[in-house]
């Protein structure tokens, strides 16, 4: 039947044996208990919309009660034609278009999917350039929102929230255009395949005629043409009777008649809500757009947390990016001080300052940073004064949230400087145009 509790008891286990492998390799912390079970709620949370919906999926598939439910208009439908007489190609014409009923849906969502998906590649802002412009975009919106725990998402956790961030513009999308793009969009493909399925059906009519063939060459010839749009064969067909069909015209005007039902029926329930539901995870408009997005490189700077911009995943050379931010963003304080640090990587490399590596007791100099370890020595860091005054304008904003969460002070060697409280929110989006 799908889930149950024991699902998420051997997730739990699962990660309690990784956060203990984890603490058996040498560190200079140690995880509480509170820790281990934050994780998993976190992991949870994160996972709970794909274990949702792959068990809706599950079932509708394996239920055999929901299965049968499913069937069970389709099923006294031909029972009713069989009562009142009908005759066999009236019979074999709807089971085929009742048959036709799940693969047209799936067809037509998937294409909407697709034209959807390019459509808002091309005309929503947020989405129709490279990662970095829409990391802009999210920049901006999270400095609207000014919700601290949503920027601490995106500064520790990139992806997910980039993830986060296009489920919800599609999500949007989806609903400000439903009536004068998606919609549009559905009816356009279901009319062409409509066309398509009729015309498979004209041809097999000839085909079979030309040949003095039978239902069986009928059928044949029908599912071939229909294999490169729809999932559907002769196998989906299998134990129905249909030696005695001898009348195709009639056959094919029982299609015509079914699939226009069909049709109207697939129109009716399309929604923004069956809209996702009713697509397979991969195929929906944020899923592919996240596969596009999300196939390139996640390393985020060991310093101040920025992510990597090359575009190719485990890609060779350096992991480098064209501005880095505070580091005291990452909770970075200064070598022998609880001051969390203002440096910004690109200068603190020029400098005399040192640090000390999570894995070490030993302080490295910023400009051997390399030989600090792997995760070091795989950023190529130059040193510049290039920088963007929107994360100033960050740490300003959220001075007192950032000294709450890492449990340190912009004191000292870290103390603000009084020219960043001149930054405004405006100062910090006119920045952000160096992004792309």
């Amino acid at each position: 039947m799908g889930y149950n509790i024991s699902c998420i008891q051997n997730l739990t286990r699962y990660i309690k044996n990784r956060v203990t492998e984890h603490q058996e390799e040498p560190a200079r912390y140690v995880f509480r208990n509170e820790f281990f079970v934050d994780l998993v709620l976190s992991i949870c949370k994160r996972a709970e919309k794909m274990i949702l919906d792959q068990y809706r999926m599950f079932r509708e598939d394996n239920d055999p009660i929901l299965y049968l439910e499913k069937k069970r208009n389709e099923y006294y439908s031909i029972f009713q034609k069989c009562c009142h007489g009908s005759t066999s190609a009236v019979i074999f014409g709807e089971i085929i278009c009742q048959k036709l009923k799940e693969p047209i849906e799936q067809s037509v969502y998937k294409k909407t999917a697709r034209d959807l998906t390019d459509e808002m590649r091309s005309n929503c802002s947020s989405l129709n350039g490279n990662r970095s412009n829409m990391e802009k975009h999210i920049l901006k919106t999270l400095a609207e929102e000014k919700d601290f725990d949503k920027y601490i998402s995106y500064i520790h956790n990139p992806r997910d929230h980039i993830k986060s961030f296009i489920r919800g513009e599609v999500s949007r999308y989806n609903t400000d255009k439903f009536s004068v793009s998606v919609l549009p969009k559905m009816k356009g493909n279901i009319k062409l395949l409509q066309q398509m399925i009729m015309r498979a059906a004209r041809e097999s009519t000839e085909h079979v005629q030309e040949n003095r063939g039978d239902a069986g060459l009928w059928l044949k010839r029908f599912t071939q043409q229909l294999s490169d749009e729809l999932i559907f064969s002769e196998k989906d067909l299998s134990g129905v009777k249909h030696d005695d069909v001898e009348d195709f015209n009639l056959l094919e005007e029982m299609i015509r008649e079914e699939l226009t039902a069909v049709m109207s029926n697939i129109s009716r329930r399309f929604n923004t809500t069956t809209f996702p539901v009713h697509l397979d995870y991969k195929f929906r408009p944020d899923e592919l757009l996240i596969d596009q997005f999300c196939q390139c490189c996640w390393v985020q700077c060991p310093f101040c947390k920025a992510t990597c911009t090359n575009t190719i995943e485990n890609h060779d050379g350096d992991h480098s990016v064209p501005f880095h931010r505070v580091t005291g963003l990452n909770g970075c304080i200064y070598h022998k001080t609880t001051n969390l640090a203002i440096s910004v990587c690109t200068s603190a490399v020029a400098s005399n300052l040192s640090f000390y590596p999570t894995d070490s007791n030993d302080a490295v100099l910023w400009r051997e940073y390399r030989t600090a370890g792997e995760k070091f020595a795989t950023w190529s860091i130059t040193p510049d004064l290039s920088e963007l005054p929107y994360w100033k304008w960050f740490v300003c904003r959220f001075q007192k949230d950032l000294e709450k969460y890492y449990s340190n002070t912009f004191e000292g060697m870290g103390k603000i400087p009084e020219e960043w409280n001149n930054y405004t929110e405006q100062d910090a989006f006119d920045s952000l145009d160096k992004y792309i």
